[in-house]
């Protein structure tokens, strides 16, 4: 066997073995994939750096109401029962504000390079590659995002893995803000994952309950619809009310940001059938995706440590927006866009 035979057989071998050490796939949740919900768009630094000219003809926002005249018909309500959603969701990024000097809290991983300062590196998005063993690179955090450690016990890290002399680990750090860096004061053990909480379904069950029915949510007509007025809705979404079951219902949320909500209503059921949930939510499909653009720009200014916008949560709230730390420098070159349309996701938090 000559030697690429002989590279041709260990890669297939290592494939084998690597296949074969996998979970199972989960059964698919067909109602969910074939419900239409878009998922959160995500950017990483060099993706949003590549993009910034195709977008920068782009509005930076169009505020929810659009700066439009209302619809004939138009109703207050929505609007008003948006405000103080709104409202509480900029006190909630205020929350977040750190400063020099601040107490603050991280959880996650911690990298370690021979004659370098170890560093907290957040969980950015990387590509998924499959290395031969003992093949794997040495781990590094990108600069702008890496934070560097002062009084970090490398020894009381969890889960610590040796590669090509890199020490990594993950742990909760509790310490003093300085110039993206930490003085550490506290370790412990990191923190549990948290996971995705679905919201209730933000309507009332009919008389005698939800029942199970076939619906058209995927139909070209419905697709029209919604595509047709994404500057006012959201969704559609699926709702499993009663669990994920064969014979459990699914209920069709649409969510009105903009416009009144049973004239809204009363076209959609037009286009379509099933059990259905019309709901007044914050941002509509354009909104979102304008936002997101928005944000997207600002991926290239290194010095905001913005590594991810993406959708709305799956109620119609705020945008989504990862980021290293929500300082007094990140809130400014937020602002133009809409404080109260974002939710800001830090991985370095205040210690209240």
């Amino acid at each position: 066997m000559n030697p690429t035979d002989e590279v041709d057989e260990l890669l297939t071998r290592a494939g084998a073995r690597w296949r074969a050490d996998q979970p199972s796939a989960p059964e698919p949740d067909l109602d969910h994939i074939l419900g239409g919900h878009r998922r959160p768009r995500r950017w990483v630094p060099a993706l949003a750096a590549a993009s910034v000219a195709a977008i920068a003809a782009a509005a930076l926002i169009v505020l929810p109401d659009g700066g439009k005249e209302p619809l004939a018909g138009t109703s207050q309500s929505v609007a008003e029962s948006k405000q103080p959603a709104s409202a509480q969701g900029e006190q909630a990024n205020d929350d977040l504000l750190i400063r020099p000097g601040d107490k603050v809290q991280v959880s996650g991983q911690v990298i370690a390079a021979p004659g370098k300062a170890p560093v907290f590196c957040p969980p950015l998005p990387t590509p998924s590659i499959g290395y031969l063993p003992g093949k794997e690179p040495a781990p590094t955090c990108a600069a702008d995002f890496a934070v560097t450690l002062k009084g970090v016990d490398l020894d009381k890290l969890t889960g610590v893995k040796m590669t090509r002399g890199v020490r990594t680990g993950t742990a909760t750090l509790i310490g003093t803000w300085g110039d993206q860096s930490i003085d550490v004061q506290e370790q412990k053990a990191p923190a549990a994952p948290v996971g995705l909480e679905w919201p209730p379904l933000p309507c009332a069950a009919p008389t005698g309950g939800w029942v199970s029915k076939p619906n058209n949510v995927n139909s070209a007509a419905v697709t029209a619809f919604m595509d047709a007025h994404a500057d006012q809705l959201f969704g559609p979404v699926l709702f499993h009310p009663k669990g994920h079951g064969r014979n459990a219902p699914v209920v069709t949320m649409i969510g009105v940001a903009h416009g009144d909500l049973a004239t809204l209503k009363a076209a959609f059921e037009k286009v379509y059938d099933g059990n259905l949930c019309v709901a007044p939510v914050l941002l509509s499909r354009a909104d979102i995706e304008r936002i997101s653009q928005a944000v997207g720009q600002l991926m290239s200014r290194q010095e905001l440590g913005i590594w991810s916008a993406g959708g709305s949560a799956i109620d119609g709230g705020p945008v989504d927006v990862s980021l290293l730390a929500y300082t007094e420098q990140v809130k400014a070159a937020l602002a133009p866009i809409g404080l109260d349309l974002l939710k800001v996701e830090p991985a370095v938090k205040p210690v209240r």
